[in-house]
């Protein structure tokens, strides 16, 4: 099977070790075992003495009872036995897709968003349609151009909410009007919301799973719950038929997640709220701070972010993403994204989720440079 190089994941591997100002990564500060134990209120001592304790099997092969019911938290209608646990997002979207995607069946997915969900189906040789978001149109879909590219062949509509890099936000109302194009061509639709809940606003972030039967949610601890190191994820829906097909073909690929993984992620989401509460004090305090950088630089704009971690900066001289990137990580330790990696040009992704003092420092960087060329 061929499959094209998933650029962003190339870039990160070649360049993030090199960073002395790291603005690629798209995790809200991750915390450690004695920080999340803290924010927990669990007396560290007593709870890994219980852990260690444990038998290392294969654990529950769907997913710890205790870490569903937290996820299921997170849902206004999914209950427990609607989920099943994966090796991160990366790994419920490439279960979905496998598993649901044959060859000749038609997709649409929207671009700019996480290369795997449109090189995945292309991959196994379906026809992908991309519905290009535009800056000028705030990175959210034209409702009336998705229409006119969903068929009655259309297997699979695929977004992103929050969106991945733009850091758009699709309201309840636009989302219940692409269900409508969706249940037209009994499509399913595939949202990728690992940034669900990071939102700029007290405002809701409904997800696809709550409000349509063919909605599949895929999201993570790695984002929103700065746990990246679990590596673990998750699939929602309350369609039986895509769910059954996903545990079919999981048993060829994951069998079950890490036990212990799922035990700390399970004391993670019964302390949701302290952990979003700092994950979103996080986001909004740094989202100031650059989008007051922004208004001082005259050769850079933005649309300022919605949600999530990550945003594209554009820049207005005559540079490939790329090459910027390249001489930033090489002669001066900063770290972005290209454009090019979610095959855009004239921007490059910042992730702002960082600690503010990181963000500060890079940002200073940057205007260093910027004012030299």
């Amino acid at each position: 099977m061929k499959i094209e190089p998933f650029k962003v994941e190339l870039w990160m591997n070649e360049h993030e070790d090199k960073a002395i100002y790291n603005t690629g990564e798209t995790c809200v500060d991750s915390i450690s075992m004695d920080e999340l134990f803290e924010i927990a209120g669990l007396d560290k001592q007593d709870t890994l003495n219980e852990l260690t304790q444990k038998r290392l099997t294969y654990g529950h092969i769907f997913g710890n009872p205790k870490f569903k019911k937290g996820i299921a938290s997170l849902y206004e209608t999914i209950q427990e036995e609607d989920i099943t646990t994966t090796h991160g997002a990366i790994g419920a979207n490439h279960l979905v897709l496998y598993s649901l995607v044959e060859p000749e069946d038609e997709v649409v997915a929207v671009l700019p968003t996480y290369q795997q969900l449109y090189s995945i189906p292309a991959s196994f040789r379906a026809t992908v349609k991309q519905h290009v978001l535009a800056p000028e149109n705030n990175f959210l879909p034209d409702l009336t151009e998705l229409k006119k590219q969903v068929s009655q062949k259309t297997k699979v509509i695929i977004i992103n909410n929050p969106n991945n890099p733009s850091g758009s936000l699709m309201d309840r109302e636009m989302l219940t009007e692409i269900v409508a194009i969706a249940k037209d061509a009994n499509a399913y639709i595939l949202s990728d919301e690992t940034y669900r809940g990071l939102t700029q606003a007290d405002i809701e972030s409904p997800s696809i799973a709550d409000l349509y039967e063919k909605g599949i949610s895929v999201s993570s601890m790695s984002k929103v719950w700065s746990l990246a190191g679990l590596r673990l994820g998750w699939i929602a829906t309350k369609n039986q038929e895509a769910l059954q097909q996903c545990l079919l073909h999981r048993d060829h690929n994951t069998i079950s997640c890490g036990m212990i993984d799922e035990e700390l992620a399970a004391i993670a989401l019964l302390n949701k709220e302290k952990l979003l509460m700092r994950s979103q004090k996080i986001i909004r305090e740094n989202l100031k701070i650059l989008d007051e950088w922004v208004a001082k630089e005259p050769h850079i704009s933005y649309v300022k972010p919605q949600a999530g971690t990550v945003t594209l900066l554009y820049y207005d001289f005559d540079r490939s993403s790329r090459e910027l990137c390249l001489d930033l990580i090489d002669n001066h330790g900063l770290l972005f994204t290209p454009g090019d990696c979610f095959e855009f040009e004239n921007c490059v992704r910042i992730g702002y989720g960082c600690r503010t003092e990181e963000l500060i420092a890079s940002l200073n960087k940057f205007s260093e440079y910027l004012a030299k060329i």
